[in-house]
């Protein structure tokens, strides 16, 4: 299956290395998770074309065709700039438009405030697994209900399933043995190696952490797994990206998710 855009391109790499299912149907293909059926992201439609006039009603009766038992509706769309075109119309039918910067590295450079005091190692214990589980939980933008500790927990699964079947490794920060903030890094073996993940305990912010692990992970992708490319899938409003960029990470391209949440 061949996509344009490169963050789609690396999600599905993703999924599929960690069982996720793909349907080619033409004009869309369907992503299904069913070990966590949960997961937006994992359980959605990619479109290979913006949004024509009359598309978004047309998508999302499509979607609720391929997932009839889904309460949330997720679109992807196959593109680079940014733009959904009939944005109005997706709008008017209770959809919300989401757009990341896609950034890519072919080398980086050390931070520029380094931190030296935690201790950076792979996730490997039981315990180093669920309190990647508790950082994730303590960093949600959403509300923690029981459904979302569930597919917490069940991305976490696949995540350590990924990195036992040797498709990417888990790295922590960490003081003594409190997880202070972890991220993923997988491949396929293609030179391209995507970023996964990247999270920091609130309490632990600022101290140069997260830019350390970043930096260590990126050498470990370039010099153990041959990488060429790195792939950091981030949002633009938020202030990690300037990490990112501060590393060598360059703005490459605007990946476009049109969805709606559970009610």
């Amino acid at each position: 299956m061949d996509f344009t855009s490169l963050g789609y391109r690396t999600d599905l790499m993703l999924l599929q290395l960690s069982g996720s299912v793909l349907t080619d149907q033409g004009d869309y293909v369907v992503v299904r998770t069913p070990a966590n059926p949960l997961f937006w992201w994992g359980n959605y439609l990619l479109f290979r074309t913006p949004f024509a006039p009359g598309d978004a009603a047309a998508r999302e009766e499509t979607f609720h065709r391929e997932f009839p038992d889904a309460k949330h509706v997720a679109l992807g769309i196959d593109s680079i700039d940014g733009e959904v075109d009939s944005e109005d119309e997706v709008k008017a039918q209770g959809l919300e438009v989401d757009r990341s910067t896609v950034m890519t590295a072919a080398g980086v450079r050390e931070p520029a405030r380094p931190n030296e005091t935690s201790q950076y190692r792979y996730l490997s214990s039981d315990d180093d697994w669920e309190q990647t589980l508790e950082v994730s939980l303590e960093c949600a933008t959403m509300t923690v209900d029981e459904e979302y500790r569930e597919f917490s927990r069940r991305r976490m699964e696949a995540e350590r399933k990924l990195c036992e079947t040797g498709h990417a490794r888990w790295f922590g920060a960490f003081d003594g043995g409190r997880l202070q903030a972890s991220l993923g890094l997988a491949s396929d073996g293609s030179g391209v190696a995507r970023f996964q993940n990247v999270q920091t305990r609130p309490a632990d912010r600022n101290q140069g952490i997260a830019s350390t692990l970043v930096y260590r992970a990126s050498r470990y992708g370039f010099d153990e797994l041959g990488a060429q490319t790195l792939v950091m899938v981030a949002d633009p409003g938020y202030l990690a990206i300037r990490i990112y960029r501060g590393l060598g990470f360059d703005d490459n391209e605007v990946q476009l998710a049109v969805f709606r949440p559970p009610a």
